[in-house]
């Protein structure tokens, strides 16, 4: 019984042999219509309690960057000035924001007031700094629209200047477009934002400014 298993064996690799050969002499392999089997996903090790605690405790602590954040709380006067495209005539405005913390010091809540082109003007802001993923989440809604602007950035701290990236759905072309912001500390109780908008011929152009001085 033995001999004949390891006969049968032998045959079955000397079929195997004589087929890949003939594939390596030029002839196309047979085309097949079965689906690939995944590599399955190596699991990742779990991790002990104390290890688990040690994370969650240090996501939740508010660090220097939530520090920073609460240095604006307060009252800021603005002088806005808008473009609504490039080589526009600008546009000047006042505005007035204040700045509180939220959730024990963990994020940013910013309240807008000003006005624009003769209407009301209304905008509400939230700031985070996300210690899992060091980096920094701004959202925005105002009375001038029905979506909220999403954007992440950065902190240099030898500039003083927060950089923002993020995107929008245009209401005219109801395309997806680019937008960038900046955030300068000039000193203590100052501080310079500039927005960078995409126009309709797919270039970035600046479209606001506002130059904010703490109320004392």
């Amino acid at each position: 019984m033995n001999k004949t298993i390891l006969t049968l064996a032998i045959a079955s690799l000397s079929l195997i042999a004589c087929k890949k050969d003939e594939e390596k002499k030029g002839d196309a392999p047979a085309s097949t219509t079965e689906t690939p089997v995944a590599e399955p996903e190596t699991a990742t090790a779990i991790p002990d309690s104390a290890a688990i605690t040690k994370a969650w405790t240090e996501y939740a602590t508010p660090g220097e960057a939530h520090k920073m954040m609460m240095a604006e709380n307060g009252t800021w006067n603005g002088d806005m000035t808008m473009w609504m495209s490039a080589g526009a005539e600008p546009m000047k405005n006042t505005t007035t924001a204040e700045y509180k913390m939220a959730l024990g010091g963990r994020y940013q809540e910013g309240t807008y007031k000003g006005n624009f082109m003769g209407a009301p003007f209304e905008g509400k802001s939230t700031l985070a700094y996300d210690n899992a993923t060091q980096e920094y989440t701004s959202t925005w809604i105002d009375n001038m629209g029905t979506g909220i602007m999403i954007m992440k950035g950065k902190y240099d701290p030898a500039t003083k200047m927060f950089s923002f990236e993020g995107d929008c759905v245009d209401p005219v072309t109801k395309k997806t477009k680019k937008m960038r912001e900046t955030i300068t500390i000039v000193d203590e109780n100052t501080r310079k934002m500039e927005m960078y908008d995409t126009g309709y011929d797919g270039k970035e152009f600046k479209n606001m400014e506002i130059v904010s001085t703490k109320k004392k």
